[in-house]
């Protein structure tokens, strides 16, 4: 019987997402979907029933990005643990049980901050709002502090919602492999071992605590601002992405299913080179003339990536930053054999030279081949009437409105499944957030100022024309002058 029912108990799960989650044993939990979902009750309640069950063997951590994040939780905290005689210290932000378990709330940004517990017998810990990390490194850390001396079944609980920086490895991990969560999910470990794991879904309509209690919250939740944003935190929808970068981006007009590249276009690579991210490597053909291929008609001047290299992906062996510049260039060459490559671009900190070769001519050494690359434009934003590499990639998905400018073979995964989720910067909304997994989106864009393309002119009235001369210094009217000409 649940809380609802039996509202004397300190805390009971609900029926549905928070019983499975109590149930589950399985050593990794994704606990997400809308919002209002129940998930932080969900694991506060689950850790209560531990530190019941396992006494001092039970030794929780609960963590978010920074520390006053987890205000609401300690406070619901209080509610719960109150009753059952668990003792909190303020200054600690730690709970003592009645069995001697510990539960303490603690930050973690960082892969140093889960390397503060190593050697102890951590045999819970919840990473709340997992979304918010742009990459999975600082939670995947706390598997190595978790161990239980006390036979407790250790346990890595992330809860989230969709939407954030980190939408792009929670999608791929938990919600592609299982859309509807409740599957078993694993992973093969290098010494044969199977990792299993699982999403269980928790939504607004699963919370009957919290409708009973507010009923007007799912009002809440549709005037919180777009519809993308709506339908992701009302029913958990993954694929709704409030605020990205390219809102231009469209499946249907821009994935497209591969094709033999005629000879005579041309063909020509970008790539960016991290020194602590993987490196993305795309290969684009430039369209010689309109060309009808299944769907669609691929105009003239159109740019299509055909193929792409990508270093590692989230939540894989980092197999891209164990290869030298080396055996990068080595790779470039196998995979464009029978290309004829007319030249690539590559991030210019790539051509620094720090008391040695550069990436670039580290890449360009085989005794056979060569890999050549020139320094790309590397401009991120549109600066004084100059458009910016963002601009320019923009341009070209939107193209002329009904047919796009810039094309992704159905092939190139990596492309397709970051570059739509990447969002503005909250600093800068000009830009996009870095703190994304933006390698490929960076190497687009020196593909794009590498062919620079002029979006079709839109006719402006003359009168809104001549109120923008009025708004101009004289400098910004000189520079502009060519242009307005030809619209008044």
């Amino acid at each position: 019987m649940d809380q609802a029912t039996r509202p004397n108990l300190a805390w009971a799960p609900q029926s549905g997402p928070q019983a499975a989650l109590v149930d589950c044993p399985f050593r990794e939990v994704f606990f997400g979907g809308a919002r209002g979902g129940g998930k932080t009750d969900g694991v506060l309640g689950k850790y209560a029933i531990k530190a019941s069950l396992y006494g001092s063997g039970f030794n929780a951590l609960f963590c978010r990005r920074e520390l006053p994040m987890l205000d609401d939780a300690i406070e619901r905290s209080r509610e719960i643990y109150g009753k059952i005689g668990a003792g909190w210290n303020d200054q600690k932000k730690t709970w003592t049980f009645p069995g001697g378990g510990r539960l303490r709330f603690r930050p973690l940004e960082r892969v140093q901050d889960a390397d503060k517990y190593q050697g102890q017998n951590v045999s819970d810990a919840c990473v709340e709002e997992a979304g918010l990390y742009p990459d999975s490194k600082p939670i995947d850390r706390l598997f190595a502090v978790l161990r239980s001396a006390k036979g407790v079944p250790t346990q890595l609980l992330l809860t989230g919602n969709p939407g954030g920086a980190g939408q792009h490895w929670i999608k791929q991990r938990y919600i592609d492999p299982a859309p509807q969560g409740l599957k078993v999910l694993s992973r093969l470990l290098p010494n044969g071992n199977e990792h299993r794991y699982v999403f269980i879904p928790s939504r607004i309509e699963d919370n009957k605590l919290l409708l009973e209690n507010d009923p007007d919250y799912v009002n809440n939740l549709y005037l919180v601002g777009s519809d993308a944003l709506v339908k992701a935190w009302l029913s958990g929808d993954w694929n709704a992405v409030e605020g990205a970068f390219f809102d231009c981006w469209s499946s249907a007009k821009h994935i497209i299913r591969p094709f033999a590249i005629p000879e005579d276009w041309v063909r020509f690579r970008s790539m960016d080179w991290g020194s602590a991210k993987p490196f993305s490597v795309g290969w684009w053909a430039v369209a010689g003339d309109d060309y009808p291929v299944e769907g669609c008609v691929i105009p003239r001047g159109a740019m299509v990536r055909y193929r792409e290299w990508y270093g590692c992906k989230p939540g894989e062996p980092n197999t891209g930053l164990k290869l030298t510049a080396e055996e990068v260039g080595r790779g470039i060459h196998e995979r464009e054999k029978g290309d004829k490559i007319a030249y690539g671009v590559l991030d210019p900190a790539a051509f620094a030279e720090d008391g040695g070769p550069s990436i670039a001519e580290r890449m360009a050494r085989g005794t056979s081949y060569k890999v050549n690359f020139r320094p790309a434009d590397n401009a991120r934003v549109s600066q004084r009437g100059a458009m910016g590499g963002w601009d320019q990639m923009r341009a070209r998905l939107k193209g002329d409105g009904e047919r796009p400018m810039l094309y992704v073979f159905s092939t190139c995964t990596d492309f397709i499944r970051t570059v739509p989720l990447l969002q503005h910067d909250q600093d800068r909304p000009e830009d996009l957030d870095t703190n994304a997994e933006d390698h490929a989106a960076d190497e687009a864009r020196y593909g794009c100022m590498s062919r620079p393309y002029m979006p079709p002119a839109v006719a402006v009235p003359q009168q809104q024309a001549l109120k923008t001369i009025h708004n101009m210094t004289f400098n910004e009217f000189m520079d502009a002058a060519p242009r307005v000409q030809e619209r008044v």
